[in-house]
């Protein structure tokens, strides 16, 4: 009997970054820290963090690829990996290093962006009530 290997997909908004049969571990990073899949393991959902997913093919060996946060869903042998950015490369050091420049660096203007909109929001919700009370 051969040993149970899964499929992994990584897909971007607008392509499929990685599509790989014959996967035997994935390991992936969330908020609460890193996690690993085995072929057995049961389905599951969970939230990725911006970091480094590592999977291990029969053929290839090991596979390093930066992800932005995103999600994971496993249902049964395939794996999707569903994000907003990805990096491949083989130097763990450089994508780390990728993951700091881009993905959590794009957050920090992500949160600017929110504030700007929240008092533009803020703003018209208070001069939408002075026009009420006229």
């Amino acid at each position: 009997m051969p040993p149970a290997l899964m499929t992994l997909k990584v897909l971007l908004p607008f392509q499929v970054f990685v599509e790989k049969e014959g996967v035997k571990r994935i390991v992936a990073q969330t908020i609460q820290g890193s996690f690993g899949l085995l072929p057995n393991r049961l389905d599951c959902v969970a939230a990725l963090a911006p970091g480094i997913l590592t999977y291990e093919a029969e053929t290839g060996g090991e596979v390093y690829v930066a992800v932005d946060e995103g999600v994971l869903v496993k249902a049964g042998a395939n794996v999707l990996v569903s994000v907003r950015n990805a990096i491949g490369g083989t130097d763990l050091g450089r994508l780390h290093e990728a993951v700091a420049r881009e993905f959590l660096n794009l957050d920090e203007r992500e949160k600017s962006v929110r504030s700007v909109i929240a008092k533009l929001e803020s703003g018209f919700i208070r001069r939408f009530v002075e026009i009420k009370r006229e």
